[in-house]
């Protein structure tokens, strides 16, 4: 199985990889950064993600992209969760029923799409994908695949050069 069971913990299945927005189909738009940029907006967009708001914002204007890439997981900062200092309050109940499905899930070969990382003031924000790295990490991983976005062409380039995980296999 690639996804989540229908319905689990009332949590929509994500989108797996027999649909449009796999970690494969990632890879394949990253290419260059406007078609990338076309699937991160479909994405978000779409029912695995539900993330129209980002969606929308990051719509507003030209941004870089790097990845997919392989980046440890303690690089990352989580905006949501049920803690009380996150960006984005989730309720605890809601919180453990959908990252324990995708811990099932995950245990049995799911592959999720990427994390998407915002690049700001030298930080990788997680935008969207925090579900998703709290199963990573509770399931033992390491690193995650992530796209992050820059403002600009030369932090990303800047980026690309000083940091030892922002090459793509």
């Amino acid at each position: 199985m690639t996804g989540l069971p229908a319905g689990a913990a009332g949590h929509d299945p994500p989108v797996d990889d027999t649909r449009r927005f796999s970690l494969a189909s990632a890879f394949a738009a990253a290419g260059d950064d406007e078609t990338l940029a076309r699937w991160v907006g479909d994405f978000l967009a779409s029912h695995g993600s539900d993330n129209e708001v980002l969606a929308a914002a990051l719509a507003q204007d030209r941004h870089w992209w790097l990845g997919p890439v392989l980046v440890p997981v303690d690089h990352l900062i989580r905006l949501a969760g049920p803690e009380d200092q996150v960006q984005c309050p989730i309720e605890p109940g809601q919180w453990e029923g959908d990252v324990d499905a995708m811990e099932e899930s995950l245990d049995e070969g799911w592959e999720p799409p990427p994390l998407l990382a915002e690049h700001r003031d030298g930080r990788l924000l997680l935008q969207d994908g925090n579900h998703r790295y709290e199963a990573l990490v509770r399931g033992g991983e390491t690193h995650a695949w992530t796209l992050i976005w820059f403002d600009d062409a030369r932090a990303r380039d800047e980026f690309r050069r000083t940091t030892s995980f922002a090459s793509t296999p």
